[in-house]
């Protein structure tokens, strides 16, 4: 009776599962690491995508506090975007009070100035019935004046009222800054300038006020400019500090998923050199059946079961027409790495002959021209790229 081939024989699942169960946890912990590292690198490429992009924009005057920047090092973007909360409140509140300051030019070139003309106009022309008394502070009364064509020459109307409910607007359906509550004032007489002609009383008195008007502006210019170039520096400032912050949270990152890559790496090491303290010896009836199963494998299976014995054993040169390969010189790893892939390997090969012998395409002199150059010719000559192996 012959014995029972040792490399078929299975080994007890209670001596293998924990470290098949160890195996598996950690390929987990790599493969969640690996997906997260591939997210983060992508994250970090468009971030420094457009941080370029808004570099290359804002080049012009931005070195300097791109440098006052650099000496923060924040560390993270949670204080970085609570001041630039604060910083953005604190410019709404200066643009405020610009806009209050506006608003008292308004209030005396609408009330004021406005009444003291129109009053004037009213007294000398004495015409009780004409609606244009006030033609500044509300919407022209097109069709109570019949001024037909009006539209058709001013593209966009404005008069003090809709300016003044623009500026009680809630913040973001009003003006964003003073400099378009300006324009719109402006508007106003350039309208009636415009529809008017230069003789018209409209025309003189719109002219009037836009140059005392420009006069005010004039005196609050240097204020709106002053706080346009802090709001531009501070914006320019604050999204520095963001910046800093994305970079110095994503290199954090990076060296997160570095540590953690790292300790994987070490429970495989530390699981492999258990693994060799654990493998039991093969015994020597073992190793002569593996030197024979060895001499089974394909050309391509046999390269790779040398690869396998190189890459625990660094003596070993698996290169070159003939390769020594003595079992006994080998490391109980080693041979354990070596039988379960040999095993797996002639399952794979036969797998392969299956599928061959059932296929009527295939020629029959193929196939003993493809086994001959596997195993060597009929004369019983060795193939000469054919590893020469030595079992024991």
């Amino acid at each position: 009776m012959m014995d029972a081939d040792p490399l078929s024989q299975p080994e007890p699942r209670d001596y293998l599962e924990p470290f098949r169960v160890s195996v598996h946890q950690i390929l987990n912990r790599v493969n969640q690491c690996l997906v997260q590292l591939e997210k983060q690198v992508t994250e970090v490429e468009q971030f420094y995508e457009s941080t370029d992009n808004i570099q290359g924009n804002n080049s012009k005057g931005g070195s300097l506090v791109k440098e006052k920047g650099r000496e923060k090092h924040p560390t993270g973007t949670k204080k970085p975007m609570q001041d630039a909360s604060h910083t953005e409140a604190a410019a709404a509140k200066r643009m405020q009070e610009l806009m209050r300051q506006f608003s008292t030019i308004l209030r005396q070139a609408s009330a004021k100035n406005l009444q003291h003309f129109c009053s004037n106009l009213y007294e000398f022309l004495q015409i009780t019935q004409h609606k244009w008394a006030w033609p500044f502070l509300d919407p022209v009364d097109v069709e109570g004046l019949r001024l037909h064509d009006y539209y058709e020459v001013i593209d966009k109307p404005m008069d003090f009222s809709t300016i003044k409910s623009k500026m009680e607007a809630k913040e973001g359906q009003g003006y964003n800054n003073v400099r378009e509550i300006y324009a719109d004032v402006r508007l106003i007489f350039k309208n009636a300038m415009k529809y008017n002609n230069e003789k018209h009383d409209v025309h003189v008195m719109a002219k009037t006020l836009l140059e005392k008007f420009e006069e005010k502006w004039l005196q609050l210019l240097p204020k709106v400019a002053e706080e346009e170039k802090r709001q531009l520096e501070e914006e320019a400032q604050a999204q520095l500090d963001i910046q800093l912050a994305q970079e110095t949270t994503y290199a954090n990152k990076a060296k997160d998923i570095s540590t953690e890559l790292y300790e994987v790496d070490m429970q495989l090491k530390s699981l492999k050199e258990m693994v060799i303290q654990k493998c039991r010896k093969l015994s020597t009836q073992e190793k002569k059946m593996l030197g024979v199963t060895l001499g089974k494998l394909s050309l391509e299976n046999l390269y790779r079961a040398l690869d396998v014995v190189a890459e625990t054993n660094p003596i070993f040169q698996p290169t070159g027409d003939e390769v020594d390969l003595d079992l006994d010189a080998q490391s109980d790893y080693t041979l354990w790495r070596l039988k379960a892939f040999v095993k797996d390997a002639l399952e794979e090969q036969e797998k392969v002959d299956e599928g061959a012998a059932v296929n009527p395409n295939d020629n029959p002199d193929d196939k003993r021209n493809k086994k001959r150059r596997d195993s060597g010719d009929s004369s019983g000559k060795t193939n000469p790229k054919r590893k020469k192996l030595s079992a024991l």
